[in-house]
């Protein structure tokens, strides 16, 4: 007899509130994505984690509570189980080396500014047990590549010109001059105030002198200690995890814009109901919203999303698809519609 499937989901939106970072659509965007998979995918909302950064929140989408919110529904997945992974806020790129390839090195950005990696995503994703499907939704800059290896079947957008989006939207980035100003303002709060690391440890993290990914590392390792990404691990403790590369049929990524593009956060305005939104999340909801009851593959609900954000007057942002053939062609979320699924 066949094993009832489930939905999981953790859903993460960071608009960074009164930080010189600060979005306004990502918090809002969580809660509408969490509003549809419940209504219009069978999710359980006690199998939905929501995470965000509101003040009232009890549970901040911080580096570690992101990672074990995963590691916790990955690790209670069963074959036939379909995780999904819904990310707004700000992206990074690690490119230090003009000659490194485009798509390696990209993170997503918790609140507390503790980077999480591609090669972290996929360590999560070699858990998998076989059968289950696992599909990250990153409304973030430069989130193209999230997913090492997986192939690329909506990519780069080669015929369509640029156009500026309007001057009050903002990009959902941050660069690593920031990112290292930001953590080197932390660490001197930390030795002004508190007694909770060494002080000469700290200032050599600080002294650094560089706004690049070593200097970056340093800060982080010295904050968070161990609990930073496997990128800034020693090459012997990397090697004694075994990781190794995925395959292209690990993983699901619908990707807010292209490895080297920008994704735009939305004011408020009539078009999005008065609401902040993420382009890339709003045209996902618009489009499932608008389809018929029948299911939408991946590649469906990436192009169909391409066009809307289009149509928001925005040109320099284009949505990517990457996964297998077999999973480009799928139902998003394994959705069946007229069938009952299991919570």
């Amino acid at each position: 007899m066949a094993t009832e499937c489930k939905k999981r989901a953790v859903l993460v939106g960071c608009n960074y509130p009164n930080t010189i970072n600060k979005l306004s659509g990502c918090v809002n965007d969580a809660k509408a994505m969490r509003e549809m998979i419940v209504s219009r995918f069978g999710f359980d909302s006690e199998n939905v984690e929501l995470l965000t950064d509101e003040p009232e929140s009890t549970c901040k989408p911080t580096r570690a509570n992101i990672m074990a919110a995963l590691k916790k529904m990955v690790v209670a997945a069963k074959e036939g189980d379909v995780l999904l992974f819904h990310f707004s806020g700000h992206g990074l790129v690690h490119r230090i080396d003009p000659h490194q390839p485009p798509n390696e090195g990209e993170a997503i950005v918790p609140c507390d500014l503790n980077p999480i990696f591609d090669v972290d995503l996929g360590q999560l994703i070699q858990l998998l047990p076989s059968g289950s499907s696992f599909t990250i939704v990153s409304d973030s800059c430069h989130s193209g590549g999230l997913i090492d290896k997986s192939k690329e079947q909506i990519g780069p957008h080669s015929t369509l010109r640029g156009i500026a989006p309007p001057v009050d939207y903002k990009t959902r980035g941050i660069s690593l001059a920031t990112l290292f100003q930001c953590l080197q303002t932390a660490a001197n709060v930390i030795i002004a105030t508190q007694d909770l690391f060494p002080t000469r440890a700290l200032g050599n993290a600080i002294n650094t002198g560089t706004d690049n990914m070593t200097g970056i590392g340093s800060l982080l390792t010295t904050i968070f200690g161990n609990n930073v990404s496997l990128k800034f691990l020693p090459h012997y403790e990397r090697d004694i995890l075994n990781l190794r590369s995925l395959t292209e049929d690990e993983g699901i990524l619908l990707s807010g814009c292209q490895a080297n593009e920008l994704s735009i956060d939305m004011p408020a305005s009539e078009k999005t109901g008065g609401k902040a939104f993420g382009a890339f999340t709003y045209s996902v909801l618009k489009v499932i919203k608008e389809s018929e009851l029948g299911a939408l593959t991946n590649r469906q609900l990436v192009v169909k999303a391409r066009n809307e954000i289009i149509k928001l007057g925005i040109g320099q942002q284009h949505p990517c698809l990457y996964c297998s053939d077999e999973n480009a062609d799928a139902a998003f979320l394994g959705h069946q519609p007229n069938t009952t699924t299991g919570a």
